[in-house]
């Protein structure tokens, strides 16, 4: 009796078992059928040949069929539906080149990248025109603030200061085109013009360097050619070098050293290398520059997608002079400039004097498009020696003076305290 009893509960123990074991296959036959019902969904193909035509969605079909991708990841893959769907059903149609150029330019104000623009052909063109001035040809430095031309130095006795054209305008429109926001390299290129012709330029005057809106008015300029020299330089209180450094050209750090040797035979005993209101330039330069007064070590620290972060250090050539230096900074201090400044600060070999400089530590690309014109993108970001940000921080002063917008205390400063540094 015990032993048919035993009989029974290994029968009904094995049941339940069978029963489990079919309750797992039916699951993970389930699972396996959503997983390859997921993977196969978007390929028509497989699905026709194992006879799954009723698994096609038709609302996931590309009708476009021209970019590989996912529309749930990728810009082309959507707007090649989009297209797909017009082409096959749409009774307008529509201009291509306007399409792309309306379709970049709200990609381009979707990203953080204030310097992202799309150039068509018309304007790439412009853009890369080589001009034999530098500073257009109405008496204006030119400099960018967030992708925005504006006047960063007005020479005087120019055709813009006798219009009343400020350093701190941004420019508008050029002609009466107002159809983009026009960087500095297409402001120097369109104001590049025959000596004596007239051009309308319009400008908006903000209340401070980053505010929106601002007066506008409009110049009517004759270009002339201006011979602004890019360094200038006096001996003050007989033993101080005062250099000033307008913009980092391809001849910049020969310059600069030329004249802390000539300053040096005069008897200066110390320095002041004034690059407020610089709007950068050259970055080998920069690094050339910032050599004159370093006898080594990391000027720049650079980070890009494909490098990664590499440095540029002090170059080989002699060090122009080790005695103190003072660098003089405003908010319009840039880009390159930036980089002298903040390389000289963090080795200790300068010290930093006026307010925060622009925070434009960032290198725009410019790169050709195979059907046509071509994109400005952001593509490195500068670091100072110690691994510090420039882009969007500047480089904060070791002394703050502000400009009293009279005389300019600033220099003065600048130059006592170049002056105290000299060991008597």
């Amino acid at each position: 009796m015990a032993n048919h009893s035993e009989t029974n509960k290994l029968k009904a123990a094995s049941a339940r078992n069978a029963r489990i074991v079919k309750i797992l296959a039916v699951c993970i036959c389930v699972c396996l059928a959503f997983a390859a019902g997921f993977l196969l969904r978007g390929d028509q193909g497989i699905l026709k040949r194992i006879g799954f035509e009723s698994l096609i969605v038709a609302g996931e079909q590309n009708p476009g069929a021209t970019v590989r991708g996912d529309t749930y990841s990728s810009i082309s893959a959507r707007v090649a539906e989009v297209e797909g769907i017009l082409s096959n059903d749409s009774m307008d149609s529509y201009n291509l080149d306007e399409a792309t150029s309306g379709i970049l330019a709200s990609f381009a104000e979707a990203t953080e990248d204030p310097y992202l623009r799309y150039y068509d052909e018309t304007r790439y063109q412009a853009f890369i025109k080589e001009n034999a001035s530098k500073y257009g040809g109405i008496g204006v430095l030119f400099s960018e603030r967030n992708g925005r031309a504006y006047a960063v130095d007005v020479f005087e006795g120019s055709t813009a200061d006798a219009n009343g054209v400020k350093a701190g305008d941004f420019i508008v429109a050029i002609d009466g085109d107002r159809s983009q926001e026009w960087s500095a390299n297409e402001v120097i290129n369109a104001l590049s013009r025959d000596e004596g012709d007239s051009v309308v330029v319009t400008w908006r005057r903000p209340a401070t360097a980053d505010a929106e809106g601002g007066d506008e008015f409009s110049t009517t300029l004759t270009t002339a050619v201006y011979q602004e020299p890019n360094v200038t330089t006096s001996l003050e209180d007989d033993q101080v070098g005062y250099i000033s450094l307008k913009q980092f050209t391809q001849n910049s750090a020969a310059l600069v050293g030329d004249a802390v040797a000539e300053l040096e035979e005069q008897g200066a005993l110390s320095f002041v290398l004034d690059i407020r209101s610089n709007p950068g330039g050259y970055l080998t330069q920069a690094v050339d520059v910032a050599s004159l007064f370093m006898k080594s070590g990391v000027v720049v620290e650079i980070e890009t997608v494909r490098d990664g972060v590499s440095t540029k250090s002090v170059g080989s050539s002699t060090t122009a002079t080790d005695k103190p230096l003072v660098v003089l900074v405003n908010g319009d201090t840039s880009a390159a400039a930036e980089v002298v400044a903040g390389a000289l600060q963090d080795s200790q070999r300068a010290t930093i004097v006026g307010t925060k400089t622009m925070g434009k530590g960032s290198v725009q690309r410019v790169q050709k498009l195979s059907f046509g014109g071509a994109l400005r993108y952001t593509a490195a970001y500068y670091r100072t020696p110690l691994g510090y940000d420039i882009n969007n921080a500047g480089i904060s002063p070791d002394i703050t003076v502000n400009d009293d917008g009279e005389e300019d205390n600033q220099k003065q400063f600048a130059l006592e305290t170049a002056l105290s540094l000299i060991e008597l």
